[in-house]
Protein backbone atom coordinates (compact mmCIF):
# COMPACT_ATOMS: atom_id res chain seq x y z
CA UNK A 1 0.00 0.00 0.00
CA UNK A 2 1.19 3.48 -0.88
CA UNK A 3 1.16 5.86 2.10
CA UNK A 4 1.10 9.64 2.24
CA UNK A 5 2.48 11.84 4.98
CA UNK A 6 -0.01 14.17 6.60
CA UNK A 7 1.41 16.14 9.51
CA UNK A 8 2.64 13.40 11.88
CA UNK A 9 0.52 10.63 10.31
CA UNK A 10 0.99 8.10 7.54
CA UNK A 11 -2.31 7.70 5.72
CA UNK A 12 -3.09 5.00 3.20
CA UNK A 13 -3.36 6.69 -0.20
CA UNK A 14 -6.52 4.63 -0.78
CA UNK A 15 -9.31 5.17 1.71
CA UNK A 16 -12.45 3.06 2.02
CA UNK A 17 -15.50 5.23 1.44
CA UNK A 18 -18.76 3.96 2.91
CA UNK A 19 -21.38 5.66 0.76
CA UNK A 20 -21.71 2.63 -1.52
CA UNK A 21 -21.38 -0.34 0.84
CA UNK A 22 -22.86 -3.72 -0.16
CA UNK A 23 -26.58 -3.86 0.59
CA UNK A 24 -29.32 -6.46 0.92
CA UNK A 25 -32.13 -6.78 -1.66
CA UNK A 26 -30.94 -3.62 -3.44
CA UNK A 27 -32.23 -1.58 -0.48
CA UNK A 28 -29.74 1.23 0.15
CA UNK A 29 -30.75 1.44 3.80
CA UNK A 30 -30.05 -2.27 4.45
CA UNK A 31 -26.29 -2.55 4.65
CA UNK A 32 -24.93 -6.08 4.37
CA UNK A 33 -22.98 -6.07 7.63
CA UNK A 34 -21.36 -9.48 7.07
CA UNK A 35 -20.05 -8.37 3.68
CA UNK A 36 -18.73 -5.13 5.19
CA UNK A 37 -16.94 -7.11 7.92
CA UNK A 38 -15.24 -9.21 5.26
CA UNK A 39 -14.24 -6.17 3.20
CA UNK A 40 -12.88 -4.25 6.19
CA UNK A 41 -10.88 -7.29 7.30
CA UNK A 42 -9.32 -7.52 3.84
CA UNK A 43 -8.71 -3.76 3.75
CA UNK A 44 -7.01 -3.81 7.15
CA UNK A 45 -4.87 -6.79 6.19
CA UNK A 46 -3.73 -5.04 3.02
CA UNK A 47 -2.87 -1.69 4.56
CA UNK A 48 -5.91 0.57 4.31
CA UNK A 49 -6.07 2.65 7.47
CA UNK A 50 -8.48 5.44 6.44
CA UNK A 51 -12.26 4.91 6.64
CA UNK A 52 -14.78 7.57 5.65
CA UNK A 53 -18.46 7.68 6.54
CA UNK A 54 -21.19 10.29 7.00
CA UNK A 55 -24.45 10.97 8.81
CA UNK A 56 -26.68 10.48 5.79
CA UNK A 57 -25.03 7.58 3.98
CA UNK A 58 -27.20 4.49 3.56
CA UNK A 59 -30.23 6.13 5.13
CA UNK A 60 -28.26 6.98 8.25
CA UNK A 61 -26.94 3.43 8.75
CA UNK A 62 -23.41 3.76 7.38
CA UNK A 63 -21.98 5.28 10.57
CA UNK A 64 -23.64 2.60 12.69
CA UNK A 65 -22.34 -0.30 10.62
CA UNK A 66 -18.86 1.11 10.19
CA UNK A 67 -18.68 1.89 13.91
CA UNK A 68 -19.66 -1.65 14.81
CA UNK A 69 -17.30 -3.29 12.32
CA UNK A 70 -14.32 -1.09 13.19
CA UNK A 71 -14.87 -1.60 16.93
CA UNK A 72 -13.31 -5.05 16.49
CA UNK A 73 -9.94 -3.41 15.80
CA UNK A 74 -7.57 -1.49 18.09
CA UNK A 75 -8.43 2.19 17.90
CA UNK A 76 -4.89 3.17 16.92
CA UNK A 77 -5.03 0.91 13.86
CA UNK A 78 -7.45 3.05 11.86
CA UNK A 79 -8.36 6.64 11.13
CA UNK A 80 -12.09 7.39 11.04
CA UNK A 81 -13.69 10.33 9.26
CA UNK A 82 -17.25 11.57 9.34
CA UNK A 83 -19.02 14.83 8.68
CA UNK A 84 -21.53 17.40 9.91
CA UNK A 85 -24.55 17.05 7.58
CA UNK A 86 -24.95 20.61 6.37
CA UNK A 87 -26.39 19.37 3.09
CA UNK A 88 -29.71 19.47 4.99
CA UNK A 89 -30.41 22.99 6.23
CA UNK A 90 -32.68 21.67 8.97
CA UNK A 91 -29.56 20.26 10.64
CA UNK A 92 -27.86 23.61 11.05
CA UNK A 93 -29.13 24.30 14.61
CA UNK A 94 -28.30 20.74 15.74
CA UNK A 95 -24.52 20.55 15.57
CA UNK A 96 -23.99 19.47 19.18
CA UNK A 97 -26.86 16.97 19.15
CA UNK A 98 -25.66 15.41 15.90
CA UNK A 99 -22.00 15.29 16.88
CA UNK A 100 -22.73 13.51 20.16
CA UNK A 101 -24.95 11.01 18.36
CA UNK A 102 -22.25 10.37 15.77
CA UNK A 103 -19.74 9.45 18.48
CA UNK A 104 -22.23 6.92 19.83
CA UNK A 105 -23.10 5.49 16.42
CA UNK A 106 -19.44 5.12 15.51
CA UNK A 107 -18.54 3.74 18.96
CA UNK A 108 -15.55 6.06 19.36
CA UNK A 109 -14.48 8.77 21.79
CA UNK A 110 -13.01 10.97 19.06
CA UNK A 111 -12.93 11.37 15.29
CA UNK A 112 -9.56 11.43 13.57
CA UNK A 113 -11.00 13.54 10.76
CA UNK A 114 -14.20 15.58 10.81
CA UNK A 115 -15.62 17.67 7.98
CA UNK A 116 -18.11 20.40 7.26
CA UNK A 117 -20.06 18.31 4.74
CA UNK A 118 -20.78 19.47 1.20
CA UNK A 119 -20.06 23.20 1.24
CA UNK A 120 -22.04 24.50 -1.72
CA UNK A 121 -24.25 27.30 -3.01
CA UNK A 122 -27.25 26.00 -1.12
CA UNK A 123 -25.70 26.10 2.38
CA UNK A 124 -22.76 28.50 2.33
CA UNK A 125 -24.72 31.33 3.95
CA UNK A 126 -25.90 29.05 6.76
CA UNK A 127 -22.41 27.65 7.32
CA UNK A 128 -21.10 31.20 7.67
CA UNK A 129 -23.96 32.33 9.93
CA UNK A 130 -22.65 32.57 13.49
CA UNK A 131 -26.10 32.07 14.99
CA UNK A 132 -25.86 28.33 14.32
CA UNK A 133 -22.55 28.07 16.13
CA UNK A 134 -21.25 25.27 13.87
CA UNK A 135 -17.75 26.62 13.45
CA UNK A 136 -17.50 27.59 17.12
CA UNK A 137 -18.65 24.16 18.30
CA UNK A 138 -16.45 22.12 15.97
CA UNK A 139 -13.31 24.12 16.71
CA UNK A 140 -14.07 23.67 20.42
CA UNK A 141 -14.27 19.90 19.91
CA UNK A 142 -10.89 20.06 18.19
CA UNK A 143 -9.38 21.90 21.15
CA UNK A 144 -10.90 19.24 23.42
CA UNK A 145 -9.35 16.42 21.38
CA UNK A 146 -12.65 14.96 20.21
CA UNK A 147 -11.75 16.01 16.67
CA UNK A 148 -8.12 15.45 15.76
CA UNK A 149 -8.20 17.09 12.32
CA UNK A 150 -10.86 19.46 10.99
CA UNK A 151 -11.63 20.02 7.32
CA UNK A 152 -14.44 20.34 4.80
CA UNK A 153 -15.83 18.74 1.69
CA UNK A 154 -17.14 20.81 -1.20
CA UNK A 155 -19.33 20.31 -4.24
CA UNK A 156 -19.74 24.04 -4.74
CA UNK A 157 -18.00 26.42 -7.10
CA UNK A 158 -14.57 27.97 -6.59
CA UNK A 159 -16.34 31.16 -5.55
CA UNK A 160 -18.24 29.34 -2.80
CA UNK A 161 -15.08 27.57 -1.63
CA UNK A 162 -13.23 30.87 -1.49
CA UNK A 163 -15.96 32.40 0.68
CA UNK A 164 -15.68 29.48 3.07
CA UNK A 165 -11.89 29.67 3.14
CA UNK A 166 -11.87 33.41 3.71
CA UNK A 167 -13.93 32.81 6.84
CA UNK A 168 -12.51 29.55 8.16
CA UNK A 169 -9.43 28.74 6.08
CA UNK A 170 -6.98 29.26 8.93
CA UNK A 171 -8.54 26.30 10.77
CA UNK A 172 -9.01 23.94 7.82
CA UNK A 173 -6.42 21.16 7.66
CA UNK A 174 -7.71 19.30 4.59
CA UNK A 175 -10.39 19.51 1.92
CA UNK A 176 -12.30 16.81 0.08
CA UNK A 177 -13.37 17.59 -3.49
CA UNK A 178 -14.76 15.75 -6.49
CA UNK A 179 -11.68 15.16 -8.58
CA UNK A 180 -11.06 12.92 -11.57
CA UNK A 181 -9.71 13.31 -15.09
CA UNK A 182 -13.10 14.39 -16.47
CA UNK A 183 -13.86 16.93 -13.73
CA UNK A 184 -10.33 18.31 -13.96
CA UNK A 185 -11.84 20.75 -16.46
CA UNK A 186 -15.55 19.91 -16.41
CA UNK A 187 -16.12 20.78 -12.75
CA UNK A 188 -13.18 23.23 -12.51
CA UNK A 189 -11.32 20.80 -10.25
CA UNK A 190 -7.98 22.14 -11.46
CA UNK A 191 -8.91 25.62 -10.23
CA UNK A 192 -10.13 24.18 -6.92
CA UNK A 193 -6.83 22.39 -6.39
CA UNK A 194 -5.01 25.64 -7.09
CA UNK A 195 -7.25 27.53 -4.65
CA UNK A 196 -6.51 25.01 -1.91
CA UNK A 197 -2.82 25.28 -2.68
CA UNK A 198 -3.02 29.01 -1.99
CA UNK A 199 -4.20 28.14 1.51
CA UNK A 200 -1.67 25.28 1.91
CA UNK A 201 -4.52 22.79 2.30
CA UNK A 202 -3.95 19.21 1.06
CA UNK A 203 -6.53 17.48 -1.11
CA UNK A 204 -8.70 14.49 -0.31
CA UNK A 205 -10.48 13.03 -3.36
CA UNK A 206 -14.06 11.83 -3.68
CA UNK A 207 -15.62 10.37 -6.83
CA UNK A 208 -12.31 9.31 -8.42
CA UNK A 209 -14.29 7.09 -10.81
CA UNK A 210 -17.25 9.49 -11.03
CA UNK A 211 -19.74 7.03 -9.62
CA UNK A 212 -18.33 4.20 -11.73
CA UNK A 213 -18.54 6.10 -15.02
CA UNK A 214 -14.75 5.89 -15.43
CA UNK A 215 -14.54 2.21 -14.54
CA UNK A 216 -15.32 1.23 -18.13
CA UNK A 217 -14.72 3.03 -21.41
CA UNK A 218 -15.58 2.53 -25.09
CA UNK A 219 -13.21 0.20 -26.93
CA UNK A 220 -11.71 3.03 -28.98
CA UNK A 221 -10.71 4.91 -25.82
CA UNK A 222 -9.39 1.75 -24.21
CA UNK A 223 -7.19 1.20 -27.27
CA UNK A 224 -5.71 4.70 -26.98
CA UNK A 225 -4.82 4.11 -23.33
CA UNK A 226 -3.51 0.59 -23.96
CA UNK A 227 -1.11 2.04 -26.53
CA UNK A 228 0.47 3.96 -23.65
CA UNK A 229 0.28 1.28 -20.94
CA UNK A 230 -0.70 -2.12 -22.25
CA UNK A 231 -1.40 -3.82 -18.91
CA UNK A 232 -3.08 -0.97 -17.01
CA UNK A 233 -6.74 -1.64 -16.29
CA UNK A 234 -9.31 1.03 -17.11
CA UNK A 235 -10.19 2.00 -13.50
CA UNK A 236 -6.49 2.22 -12.66
CA UNK A 237 -6.05 5.08 -15.15
CA UNK A 238 -8.29 7.23 -12.97
CA UNK A 239 -6.15 6.46 -9.93
CA UNK A 240 -2.86 6.96 -11.82
CA UNK A 241 -4.14 10.40 -12.83
CA UNK A 242 -4.62 11.26 -9.18
CA UNK A 243 -1.22 9.85 -8.27
CA UNK A 244 0.19 12.42 -10.70
CA UNK A 245 -1.13 15.33 -8.60
CA UNK A 246 1.27 16.11 -5.73
CA UNK A 247 -1.36 17.85 -3.59
CA UNK A 248 -3.53 14.71 -3.35
CA UNK A 249 -3.13 12.78 -0.10
CA UNK A 250 -6.11 10.41 0.20
CA UNK A 251 -8.28 8.97 -2.57
CA UNK A 252 -11.63 7.71 -1.33
CA UNK A 253 -13.35 5.00 -3.29
CA UNK A 254 -16.85 3.80 -2.47
CA UNK A 255 -16.28 0.11 -3.09
CA UNK A 256 -19.42 -2.04 -3.17
CA UNK A 257 -17.92 -5.52 -3.28
CA UNK A 258 -14.78 -7.50 -2.63
CA UNK A 259 -13.79 -7.58 -6.30
CA UNK A 260 -13.65 -3.78 -6.50
CA UNK A 261 -11.75 -3.60 -3.21
CA UNK A 262 -9.13 -6.13 -4.30
CA UNK A 263 -8.61 -4.47 -7.68
CA UNK A 264 -8.23 -1.01 -6.18
CA UNK A 265 -5.83 -2.23 -3.49
CA UNK A 266 -3.75 -3.90 -6.19
CA UNK A 267 -3.54 -0.57 -8.02
CA UNK A 268 -2.42 1.24 -4.87
CA UNK A 269 0.32 -1.27 -4.17
CA UNK A 270 2.39 0.96 -6.45
CA UNK A 271 2.59 4.61 -7.35
CA UNK A 272 2.86 5.09 -11.12
CA UNK A 273 2.15 8.74 -12.04
CA UNK A 274 1.49 9.56 -15.67
CA UNK A 275 4.13 11.02 -17.91
CA UNK A 276 3.30 13.98 -20.14
CA UNK A 277 2.26 11.87 -23.14
CA UNK A 278 0.04 9.64 -20.99
CA UNK A 279 -1.54 12.64 -19.30
CA UNK A 280 -2.38 14.28 -22.61
CA UNK A 281 -3.82 11.04 -23.97
CA UNK A 282 -6.04 10.63 -20.92
CA UNK A 283 -7.23 14.24 -21.00
CA UNK A 284 -8.02 13.82 -24.70
CA UNK A 285 -10.17 10.81 -23.81
CA UNK A 286 -11.93 12.97 -21.22
CA UNK A 287 -12.53 15.71 -23.79
CA UNK A 288 -14.09 13.16 -26.11
CA UNK A 289 -16.41 12.03 -23.34
CA UNK A 290 -17.60 15.61 -23.06
CA UNK A 291 -18.43 15.95 -26.74
CA UNK A 292 -22.00 17.15 -26.97
CA UNK A 293 -21.69 19.48 -24.02
CA UNK A 294 -22.64 23.05 -24.87
CA UNK A 295 -19.39 24.98 -25.59
CA UNK A 296 -20.08 27.96 -23.34
CA UNK A 297 -16.97 30.06 -22.64
CA UNK A 298 -18.69 32.28 -20.03
CA UNK A 299 -18.06 35.43 -22.06
CA UNK A 300 -21.35 36.70 -20.58
CA UNK A 301 -22.48 38.55 -23.71
CA UNK A 302 -25.75 36.69 -23.27
CA UNK A 303 -26.44 37.98 -19.77
CA UNK A 304 -26.38 41.59 -20.92
CA UNK A 305 -29.19 40.81 -23.37
CA UNK A 306 -31.40 38.63 -21.18
CA UNK A 307 -34.60 40.48 -20.16
CA UNK A 308 -35.03 37.99 -17.28
CA UNK A 309 -31.57 38.64 -15.90
CA UNK A 310 -30.67 34.94 -15.91
CA UNK A 311 -27.12 33.83 -15.16
CA UNK A 312 -26.97 31.88 -18.40
CA UNK A 313 -23.35 30.63 -18.19
CA UNK A 314 -24.00 29.22 -14.74
CA UNK A 315 -27.21 27.54 -15.93
CA UNK A 316 -25.49 26.09 -18.98
CA UNK A 317 -22.75 24.68 -16.75
CA UNK A 318 -25.36 22.95 -14.60
CA UNK A 319 -27.19 21.76 -17.70
CA UNK A 320 -24.00 20.18 -19.05
CA UNK A 321 -23.38 18.49 -15.70
CA UNK A 322 -26.92 17.14 -15.50
CA UNK A 323 -26.82 15.75 -19.04
CA UNK A 324 -23.38 14.17 -18.66
CA UNK A 325 -24.24 12.53 -15.35
CA UNK A 326 -27.65 11.42 -16.52
CA UNK A 327 -29.33 13.22 -13.63
CA UNK A 328 -27.76 13.18 -10.20
CA UNK A 329 -27.92 15.63 -7.32
CA UNK A 330 -25.35 18.30 -8.20
CA UNK A 331 -27.43 20.49 -10.51
CA UNK A 332 -30.66 20.32 -8.45
CA UNK A 333 -28.66 21.04 -5.31
CA UNK A 334 -26.99 24.10 -6.82
CA UNK A 335 -30.32 25.36 -8.14
CA UNK A 336 -31.77 25.27 -4.63
CA UNK A 337 -29.83 28.49 -4.05
CA UNK A 338 -31.28 30.14 -7.18
CA UNK A 339 -34.54 32.12 -6.87
CA UNK A 340 -37.50 30.79 -8.84
CA UNK A 341 -37.42 33.79 -11.17
CA UNK A 342 -33.81 32.95 -12.10
CA UNK A 343 -34.32 29.23 -12.77
CA UNK A 344 -34.04 27.75 -16.29
CA UNK A 345 -37.84 27.63 -16.44
CA UNK A 346 -37.86 31.44 -16.21
CA UNK A 347 -36.49 31.66 -19.75
CA UNK A 348 -39.15 33.16 -22.02
CA UNK A 349 -37.54 31.93 -25.25
CA UNK A 350 -37.03 35.40 -26.72
CA UNK A 351 -33.62 34.36 -28.13
CA UNK A 352 -32.08 37.78 -27.49
CA UNK A 353 -29.13 36.00 -25.89
CA UNK A 354 -28.62 33.78 -28.93
CA UNK A 355 -28.14 36.77 -31.21
CA UNK A 356 -24.94 37.72 -29.35
CA UNK A 357 -23.58 34.27 -28.48
CA UNK A 358 -20.16 33.80 -30.15
CA UNK A 359 -20.57 30.02 -29.86
CA UNK A 360 -24.03 30.12 -31.51
CA UNK A 361 -25.52 28.05 -28.70
CA UNK A 362 -29.27 27.53 -28.90
CA UNK A 363 -29.73 28.76 -25.35
CA UNK A 364 -33.51 28.91 -25.35
CA UNK A 365 -33.74 25.25 -26.38
CA UNK A 366 -31.23 24.26 -23.71
CA UNK A 367 -33.16 26.09 -20.98
CA UNK A 368 -36.43 24.45 -22.07
CA UNK A 369 -34.78 21.03 -22.10
CA UNK A 370 -33.18 21.66 -18.70
CA UNK A 371 -36.52 22.60 -17.21
CA UNK A 372 -38.10 19.38 -18.48
CA UNK A 373 -35.20 17.27 -17.14
CA UNK A 374 -35.50 18.82 -13.68
CA UNK A 375 -39.26 18.29 -13.58
CA UNK A 376 -39.15 14.82 -14.99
Amino acid sequence: MVYKNFQDLELSALGLGSMRLPVIDQDDAKVDEAAVEEMVAYAMEHGINYYDTAWGYHGGNSETVMGKVLSAYPREKFYLATKFPGYDLSNMPKVEEIFEEQLKKCQVEYFDFYLFHNVCEMNIDAYLDEKYGIYAYLTEQKRNGRIRHLGFSAHGSCEVMRRFLEAYGKDMEFCQIQLNYVDWTFQDAREKVQLLKEYHIPVWVMEPLRGGKLASLPEADMAKLAACRLTEKVPAWAFRFLQSLPDVKVVLSGMSNMEQLKENIETFETEKPLNEEEMQTLLAVAAGMLDGSLPCTACRYCTTHCPQGLDIPMLIGLYNEHRFTGGGFLAPMALMAVPEEKQPTACIGCKSCEKVCPQQIKISEAMADFGKMLQG
